[in-house]
């Protein structure tokens, strides 16, 4: 009994091993291609933002810790706006009519894109929440949270691209 849990946790790690690897590996790497339309109809893609720093936000409405945060990236996004830094809030596998009814009570200030409006959600093996991605000016992954970053977390992922407060 005890060999076969071991061998179980055993296949488990290697399985997962990959894909930990991935993640650690994509700092600094090219950002995957990618497509975005918020709900305004804005888009986005790689050609769009070139010289620009993007932070992305991945989220979902049952999240208590999206809801926290969801106030300080608003305030991240509009003090660094004039210095080139897109923020986009990328919600993760909800209907639609579920996420508008939640914008509609818990208002954002940032374009937010939907699911079925992007493929970064599975890019960037969006499963926990909040996730943030932040691609550098040149277009490369400088950084990435997976978890609540809290304001010297997201600033931090900022600077690693670049981007820092004047104050």
């Amino acid at each position: 009994m005890h060999s076969r849990r071991l061998l179980s946790s055993c296949l488990l790690c290697i399985l997962l091993l990959p894909m930990c690897a991935r993640a650690a590996d994509e700092t600094g790497q090219p950002a995957p291609r990618f497509r975005a339309k918020t709900t305004t109809g804005e888009q986005f893609n790689n050609d769009s933002i070139k010289g620009k720093i993007v932070l992305f936000e991945f989220w979902t409405t049952w999240c208590k810790y999206c809801e926290e945060e969801a106030s300080l990236v608003d305030d991240i996004a509009k003090e660094f706006k004039d210095h080139g830094l897109i923020v986009l809030a990328v919600d993760v596998l909800e209907p639609d009519q579920k996420v508008k009814k939640y914008l509609a009570e818990h208002r954002r200030t940032i374009p937010v894109v939907l699911t079925k409006d992007t493929n970064l959600a599975a890019m960037y093996n969006a499963q926990v929440y909040p996730i943030y991605v932040v691609i550098d000016r040149e277009g490369n992954i400088a950084g990435e949270q997976r978890g609540s970053a809290g304001e010297l977390g997201l600033r931090r992922l900022l600077k690693r691209a670049g981007m820092e407060s004047e104050e």
